[in-house]
């Protein structure tokens, strides 16, 4: 999974992207009055896109925000608004007969995103900045964990602290609100949100936020080291850890408590029109939370047939529910400390960079690591995810979650480690980042059904590839299927259709060999993240469809890099964007 955190997609998990010049990203020449409209609208809502975020500004260059954080205050995010409204509805107008194919793909993904955006504030989204796994509060801690290489450096870093009064006030102004009207995460989904809080509740020596203070560059003299760590230690001692306590009590005295008690989407208000909204955003296509559900239980069927045969292939004598049972229990299947853990993460993502040349004809420069998962965030935090680079000259990391590892069966990291390292984000991420002829707003956007559908592709390319020779991995590789089948059930199902929260667990603890504690904080996720996990496999059905019709039509012709490459070659983009695309691929391969 690879999650979002700014508006306009600024971000990549936790850090800003670095991106290009506006010079180099905007450079196509353009002659006719359309094309011009459209440049001048791609130039504004990048403009837009750059002012709602000081920190992505300056990493683009603008050194005026330097140690600036975001203003969310009322004025601030109402002007962002009717801004974007602007925009789009010139977009609407656009007359869109006079594009060329590739301007109307710019056009169609910009609309899109701007119209997100109108309407997650139109639904008071930013009433909730925070949900089941985390929330502002922990995010806005990657801010130490910018690049510090000269004492200007430490100076933004150190206007950044004084600024977080303001940011926390600003995020607990909208909590309140979102109080006043009812719209809170359900109070069940935030059970040990308060742990999150308390992490930061440390000495200042032990903070995270005091670690810049403790490794300067070598060049750093040590009168400039001893100021620059009296000025820091005061800050955090003063204004940062009072802020986390502050933040605490208001959110176990005031907040946890008054939360909303429903969990569906559509108790909230306008949360019917809400949902659907939700639904046709992550699928990119006009689909109904009906349909959605129903081909939910199509797959669940259908996939569920293939565990039962893996079952009768160990020889296990005994029901469906006894054998997830003897998965999620018997110690064979479970690391014995992080380090087997992560080394296994490592060995299995060798594993997949080795197959990447037989796959593919173009692969990313930018390499990956593996980091775990924060410790601060770790215990309500999904299995694994990836976090992209936030500069040409950093990687990409595989998060990978050592919290409970008595959760976290071997069984399942082949499915895991292709999904979120490669073939799945990061070799998607990075082509994406690197394609210099897209606009900014398409090199550094992410479509969710086509980032996490291409991620559910990738475990299943594994199967190709020779992973999963353990039946025990292809029943992991399977039990991911079925979790990505069984959200499209349970997400609708507790969104839409009255389900309780204890139905979605049922439904998903008796189905996938994930463990009861995954169970339980997935299906929070889906409680407090509505409709994002009906992109998963909306996304990779759609791209094994498109790749049965092109091998069936171009036969021997058919080369599965070349397709593969044609799938990515224009970035992140809506369903019915890339079923053009390989269209057009089919056509020119006949030749």
């Amino acid at each position: 999974m690879y999650r979002i955190l700014v508006p306009s997609l600024l971000a990549i998990s936790l850090t800003a992207c670095q991106v290009n010049t506006a010079p180099e990203a905007t450079s196509q020449t353009v002659q006719t009055q359309p094309n011009l409209s459209l440049q001048s609208m791609i130039d504004e809502a990048w403009k837009i896109t750059l002012d709602a975020s000081p920190d992505f500004a300056y990493s683009q260059g603008d050194l005026a925000q330097a140690g600036k954080l975001t203003d969310l205050s009322p004025d601030s995010l109402a002007k962002l608004d009717n801004r974007r409204q602007v925009v789009l509805n010139k977009l609407k107008a656009l007359d869109r007969e006079a594009l060329s194919k590739e301007e109307s793909i710019n056009a169609r993904i910009l609309q899109d995103q701007l119209q997100n955006d109108v309407d997650l504030y139109r639904y008071k989204d930013h009433y909730l900045p925070i949900s089941s796994e985390s929330g502002f509060h922990a995010y806005i801690g990657s801010i130490a964990k910018d690049r510090f290489a000269n004492e200007q450096d430490y100076t933004n870093y150190l206007k950044k602290l004084a600024a977080l009064p303001q940011y926390f006030a600003q995020q607990t102004y909208w909590l309140e609100q979102g109080l006043a009207a009812g719209i809170t995460p359900p109070k069940v989904t935030l059970n040990g949100f308060e742990n999150s809080i308390s992490a930061f509740l440390v000495p200042v020596e032990e903070s995270g936020y005091f670690k810049p203070f403790t490794e300067f560059p070598k060049h750093f003299s040590e009168a400039q080291r001893t100021a620059l760590k009296k000025q820091g230690h005061k800050l955090i001692e003063k204004q940062v850890l009072p802020l986390y306590q502050q933040f605490y009590d208001f959110m176990t005295q005031s907040y946890i408590p008054n939360a909303r008690t429903s969990i569906a989407t559509a108790s909230l208000p306008d949360g019917e029109a809400f949902y659907e909204n939700r639904v046709r955003y992550y699928t990119t296509l006009e689909m109904t939370s009906d349909q959605v559900h129903e081909l939910g239980l199509e797959e669940v069927k259908r996939i569920r047939g293939e565990m039962e045969a893996i079952i009768a292939e160990v020889g296990f004598k005994g029901t469906f529910a006894e054998f997830l049972n003897f998965l999620r229990t018997d110690p064979q299947f479970y690391p014995k400390t992080k380090e087997e853990l992560l080394k296994e993460a490592a060995y299995i993502a060798k594993k997949a960079d080795a197959m990447l040349p037989k796959y593919f004809g173009k692969l990313p420069r930018t390499p990956y690591g593996i980091q775990e998962v924060p410790a601060e965030i770790a215990p309500k935090y999904t299995t694994g995810r990836y976090s992209g680079s936030s500069r040409d000259d950093e990687p990409g990391y595989y998060w990978v979650n050592t919290y409970a590892l008595d959760k976290r069966p071997l069984y399942e990291m082949e499915a895991l480690t292709l999904h979120e390292a490669v073939p799945g984000h990061h070799l998607q991420i990075a082509l994406n980042t690197e394609l210099t002829s897209l606009p900014n707003f398409r090199r550094y956007s992410y479509i969710s059904a086509f980032g996490e559908g291409w991620g559910l592709y990738s475990e299943y390319l594994g199967l190709e590839a020779g992973f999963y020779q353990d039946p025990y991995s292809n029943f992991g590789r399977l039990t991911y299927e079925m979790w990505r089948a069984a959200r499209l059930v349970v997400d609708t199902g507790m969104h839409a259709k009255g389900w309780s929260r204890q139905q979605a667990l049922d439904f998903m603890a008796n189905n996938t060999a994930l463990s009861l504690h995954n169970v339980t904080t997935e299906i929070d996720r889906y409680i407090s993240w509505p409709g994002q996990a009906l992109s998963y496999k909306v996304g990779e059905l759609t791209i094994k469809r498109l790749r049965a019709q092109a091998e069936q039509e171009l036969g021997e012709k058919f080369d599965i890099r070349a397709f593969h490459d044609a799938i990515l070659e224009n970035g992140s983009v809506p369903m019915s964007v890339l079923e053009q695309q390989i269209q057009d691929f089919i056509l020119t391969q006949k030749g």
